[in-house]
């Protein structure tokens, strides 16, 4: 899922592009991306963008006439900017919004149909689409504490929770838990204050050097691929491999459609954090710490030639 560095190169990008043009007409591909109905999809036709911003994960178009258009990538969703009057085909493709400067395509990997598109007219109905999670990056510390201590979660669970924080998801909360040396199940009402300190730096630090790696990348160019998988990355999407600090394994722990990658060493004192399919399938025989990992590893490799 697009989180909030790639949202945040996704509008950079946008603003010279689109801002101050006018949109022609939307040509929508797909029935399932449209999730309102008032104001109708029409009346943003032939109206001028006055400016965009982020809203949590959402990127939203301000139109004339206190219009907004409200797009939502979910997971599998991406943009492309493409030539004036571009095709708009393909199983993938769900809009285009076509500007006298280019077309915009919203795509969407796969067959969930997660990916949305809302309009809104007037601020007051806009703000129905705000998560009211806290802007790591323009808080001070006492509202970051104040924002994680609101309820007694996993770290892993409050930094994703758009209700507590804005634009984080999967991939940036293993990074930062992973860089601030903290458990994804350690419970925020444990953390000591000095705990989060560090968890308020490493999240700072991760969305910002983040921020900058994919603008540096992208260039005066479109972002193309925007992907949760990313090299250079410590620990997201990293299973087995090494982490970069102390060269352990990195660890994961799958729930649902998600896992969360972690370090046992820097992360969890070398305790093994228990992964729900695996746990059910070895029951006692279960390793609780690296070592343990190793000695089960060692007594089912076949011998050497």
């Amino acid at each position: 899922m697009p989180e909030l560095p790639d949202i945040v190169v996704y509008l950079e990008r946008l603003r010279p592009r689109i801002e101050g043009e006018v949109l022609r007409r939307v040509r929508l591909r797909s029935c399932f991306l449209l999730r309102s109905v008032d104001p109708p999809l029409g009346a943003v036709e032939n109206k001028r963008v006055r400016g965009l911003r982020r809203m949590g994960k959402r990127i939203v178009i301000s139109l004339e006439e206190e219009l907004f258009l409200v797009l939502h990538l979910m997971i599998a969703g991406r943009l492309a900017w493409k030539a004036p009057g571009a095709a708009v085909s393909g199983r993938a493709t769900l809009a285009g919004f076509d500007f006298s400067s280019g077309t915009l395509v919203f795509t969407e990997q796969g067959t969930k149909k997660r990916a949305s598109l809302h309009l809104a007219r007037g601020e007051e109905a806009l703000r129905a689409y705000a998560a009211g999670g806290l802007e790591v990056l323009e808080s001070d510390e006492e509202a970051f504490r104040a924002a994680i201590r609101r309820e007694n979660h996993t770290l892993k669970r409050a930094l994703t929770d758009p209700r507590l924080f804005s634009g984080i998801g999967n991939a940036y909360s293993d990074e930062i838990l992973h860089r601030a040396h903290l458990s994804p199940l350690q419970l925020t009402l444990k953390l000591s204050d000095e705990e989060v300190r560090r968890l308020r730096t490493a999240a700072r630090e991760t969305l910002e050097e983040w921020t900058d790696r994919l603008r540096r990348e992208v260039g005066e160019g479109f972002p193309e691929k925007v992907t949760a998988f990313r090299e250079g990355m410590a620990v997201h999407g990293r299973y087995r491999r090494p982490c970069p600090v102390c060269g352990t394994a990195v660890q994961r722990i799958r729930y649902a459609e998600n896992e969360t990658n972690y370090c046992p060493r820097c992360q969890t004192g070398g305790v093994l954090l228990a992964d729900r399919a695996l746990s059910r399938l070895l029951k006692g025989d279960w390793p609780r710490s690296i070592e343990e990992l190793e000695d089960l590893k060692a007594s089912i490799r076949p011998p050497s030639q």
